[in-house]
C-alpha cells in the first residue's frame, strides 16, 4: 500500500478524520486537499506535481470549454485536453512498450525510459478526461473553485485504485455536503468490509497462488493448475472490491457517495454479464466515452463488433502496456461478440447451472491470459491445464493443497455469492451485525501486523 496499513489505520485515517470534521466548513476543501496530497506523496512525492499538472490544465480547460461554447474553439480546448491527458499517461505507461515494438520490428536499439509508473494515473487520467468532455457536452459546467476541482482529481479514498469518480456523480457534493451519522456508521461498515475482503481473503488465498505461480511449471499437474488460477480469481476479486469497498466507505465518511464498481461478478452466466458487474466505473467509461460516440450498436452489426473490439482492444491496453493485456481484452471481445451474436440465446436454454459453468470456463481462461504477463508462458499455463502436457493430473503435493486450502476457499466462494443480502431485514442482524464488524476488524489488524508486504493489485494499473 502507499501508506504501510497499520500506520494508515491508526495515524493518518484518525487524524485526517479529527482534522477534517474539527475544521470549518469553509476550509474542508482546502485541507482534504493537503491531507489528500500528504497521502499521495507518501509513496510518490515527484509524481504528485504530475497530479497537480493535471488538475491545474483540465481545471483551465474547463473554463475556456465552456467559455466558448458552440464555437469551434471550444472543440480544438477539448482536443488540447485529451491529447494532454492521453500524452501523459502514454508516456508514463506506454513509452517502454513502443520502445520495445519499435526496437523488435526495425532492429533497433533505442534505449528504454524505465520510468516508474506513477500510482493511480489511469485512474485519475479517466477522472479528468470525464471532467472535460462532460463540460463540453454540456451535462456539467465548470468548476469555477480551482481548490473543488483538484480535490475530485486528488481525493484520496479512491485516487489510488477507484472507483472510477465522474464529476457529475459528486458535482454537488464537491461544495454542498451534509454527513450523518448514519452515513458515517454506513461508511465504517463498508471499509471494514473491505478491510476484510483484502486482509482476511484475498492476501490468504493469494498465497497459494503466489506459490503455485513460482514454481516451474513442469513441477504443476492438471489439478494444481486449475487450483492456483482459480486462487487468483478469487484473490483480484477480493483484492480489488474489497479496495473498492473501502474507498467508498472512506467516500461516505467525509460525505461522498461514490458508485459501487463490484456486483457479486462470479454470480455471471454469461461473460456479457460478467462486465455490467465487474469494476462497473471502467465498464460504465468504456461505454459512455467510447463505445456510444463510435456508434455503439445502432449502425449495423459491422460496425457493432468493430466498435466492441475496438473498445475491448483498449480496455486491455489500459490494463498495461504488455501483450497479454491486449490479447485479453480482445479475447472478451470475441467472447462478448458472440454472445451479441446469438451464443447468449443459446444458452438461455440450458440450465442456469449449465450457464454457469460456461462462464467460470472461460473466465478462468481469461484470468490465466491476464495474470501471466509473458504469453508464451500463459499458453504453456493453459496446456497443463488442458492436460496437453506431459504433466501429472495430481500428486500428493495437489492432494496436500486441497485439504489445507479446502476451508478457505469454501469461505472465499460462500463471500463471493450475495447470501449475507438474505438476512439485510431480519431485525436479529442489528444485534448481531456489531459483533461480526467488531471481529473483521480485529482479525483484519491481527493479520496485518504479522503480513508482509501486501500491495493492491490493482495499484500498478
Amino acid at each position: 500500500m502507499v501508506f504501510s496499513s497499520l500506520v494508515f489505520l491508526f495515524v493518518f485515517l484518525p487524524i485526517t478524520l479529527l482534522i477534517y470534521y474539527l475544521s470549518p466548513k469553509k476550509l474542508k476543501n482546502v485541507l482534504l486537499l493537503i491531507l489528500s496530497l500528504i497521502f499521495y506523496a507518501w509513496g510518490e512525492p515527484v509524481y504528485i506535481l504530475l497530479m497537480l499538472f493535471s488538475a491545474v490544465t483540465d481545471y483551465i480547460h474547463g473554463l475556456l470549454i465552456a467559455k466558448f461554447k458552440g464555437k469551434y474553439l471550444s472543440k480544438i480546448f477539448l482536443l488540447s485536453s485529451l491529447i494532454i491527458n492521453i500524452g501523459v499517461l502514454s508516456f508514463f505507461k506506454y513509452a517502454d512498450f513502443f520502445i520495445e515494438n519499435l526496437n523488435l520490428l526495425l532492429g533497433a536499439n533505442l534505449e528504454l525510459l524505465d520510468l516508474p509508473l506513477p500510482i493511480g494515473i489511469s485512474f485519475y487520467t479517466f477522472q479528468t478526461m470525464s471532467y472535460t468532455i462532460d463540460v463540453y457536452r454540456g451535462k456539467v459546467l465548470p468548476q469555477k473553485n480551482p481548490i473543488a476541482l483538484a480535490m475530485y482529481i486528488c481525493l484520496f479514498p479512491q485516487l489510488i485504485a477507484g472507483p472510477i469518480v465522474r464529476y457529475e456523480s459528486i458535482e454537488k457534493e464537491l461544495i454542498h455536503r451534509r454527513i450523518s451519522l448514519q452515513q458515517f456508521a454506513d461508511g465504517v461498515r463498508l471499509f471494514v468490509i473491505g478491510l476484510g475482503k483484502k486482509v482476511l481473503l484475498a492476501n490468504n488465498v493469494g498465497i497459494l497462488w503466489n506459490d503455485i505461480e513460482g514454481r516451474s511449471l513442469s513441477e504443476l499437474t492438471v489439478v494444481s493448475s486449475w487450483l492456483g488460477i482459480l486462487a487468483f480469481a478469487l484473490q483480484i476479486y477480493f483484492d480489488f472490491s474489497g479496495y473498492s469497498d473501502m474507498a467508498r466507505g472512506l467516500g461516505k465518511m467525509f460525505g461522498f457517495n461514490f458508485p459501487v464498481n463490484f456486483q457479486y461478478p462470479y454470480i455471471s452466466k454469461t461473460i456479457t454479464e460478467f462486465w455490467r458487474r465487474w469494476h462497473m466505473t471502467l465498464g460504465g467509461w468504456f461505454r459512455d466515452y467510447v463505445y456510444i460516440p463510435l456508434g455503439g450498436s445502432r449502425e449495423g452489426k459491422v460496425k457493432l463488433y468493430r466498435n466492441l473490439f475496438i473498445v475491448w482492444g483498449l480496455t486491455g491496453f489500459w490494463h498495461g502496456a504488455s501483450w497479454n493485456f491486449i490479447v485479453w481484452g480482445l479475447y472478451f471481445g470475441i467472447l462478448i461478440a458472440l454472445e451479441r451474436a446469438g451464443l447468449s440465446t443459446f444458452l438461455a436454454r440450458f440450465h442456469p447451472v449449465v450457464q454457469h459453468l460456461y462462464f467460470i470456463f472461460f473466465i478462468l481462461i481469461g484470468w490465466v491470459l491476464f495474470v501471466f504477463e509473458d504469453l508464451m508462458a500463459g499458453f504453456q499455463y493453459l496446456n497443463i491445464m488442458f492436460g496437453l502436457s506431459s504433466n501429472a493430473i495430481i500428486n500428493e503435493q495437489t492432494l496436500y493443497e486441497l485439504y489445507t486450502n479446502g476451508v478457505l476457499f469454501i469461505v472465499a466462494i460462500i463471500a463471493a455469492l450475495p447470501i449475507m443480502n438474505l438476512f439485510k431485514n431480519r431485525k436479529v442482524n442489528s444485534f448481531i451485525s456489531p459483533f461480526i464488524y467488531f471481529a473483521i476488524l480485529i482479525l483484519s489488524i491481527a493479520f496485518l501486523v504479522n503480513a508482509s508486504y501486501n500491495p493492491f493489485l490493482y495499484f500498478r494499473f
